[in-house]
């Protein structure tokens, strides 16, 4: 029996995102096999794809041992170093269509909820309304933003990738494509 994954409060489902699977694999880095395995990215100059378990990311093992982080950009306000840390660090990213990037609010990390379309995100016009703000800033016209945000599916292209700010509970997400 494997012991219960640990939280990742900026990650709350790892397993549901698909960024944590069952695996017989032994982690490079605590040289266990623990049940479970990171699938997500890894940045570091080592190749640690599908080769580390949750455990050494919550605790920062991995991070520390190979200078690896795990969440690609950041984005919204300032944030204390620490939560940057804890979110770059020590949770589990997650694989999109260009570079991943995290939403700050509120000044702590959001938490990652998943991958989205429009069908998910009838329900969280907050997080719509992120979305029209982005498609907006590049210039398109207003029938062809809400075309965009007609088209977003959550297992295809374009996607949206949603998040919850920990703090006030508003949904963010942003949209992408390749």
């Amino acid at each position: 029996m494997t012991e219960p994954l640990p939280e990742f409060p900026y990650h709350p489902d790892p397993m549901a995102t698909g960024a944590i699977l069952p695996s017989d694999t032994m982690c490079v880095c605590c040289g266990q096999a623990r049940g479970y395995i990171y699938t997500g990215p890894v940045y570091s100059i080592d190749d640690l794809a599908d080769r580390l378990c949750p455990w050494c990311i919550a605790d920062g093992t991995a991070a520390g041992r190979y200078e690896a982080s795990f969440t690609g950009g950041a984005v919204g306000e300032d944030v204390p170093i620490e939560v940057f840390v804890a979110v770059d660090s020590r949770t589990p990213g997650f694989t999109a269509w260009q570079e991943p990037q995290w939403y700050f609010h509120c000044g702590d990390g959001a938490a990652f909820l998943g991958a989205v379309g429009a069908a998910e995100l009838a329900a969280r016009p907050d997080a719509i309304e992120t979305l029209r703000k982005e498609a907006g800033g590049w210039g398109w016209p207003p029938d062809e933003v809400e075309h965009h945000l007609s088209t977003l599916d959550r297992d295809g292209q374009p996607t949206a990738y949603l998040f919850r700010c920990r703090v006030c509970a508003t949904h963010l997400a942003y949209s992408d494509f390749t």
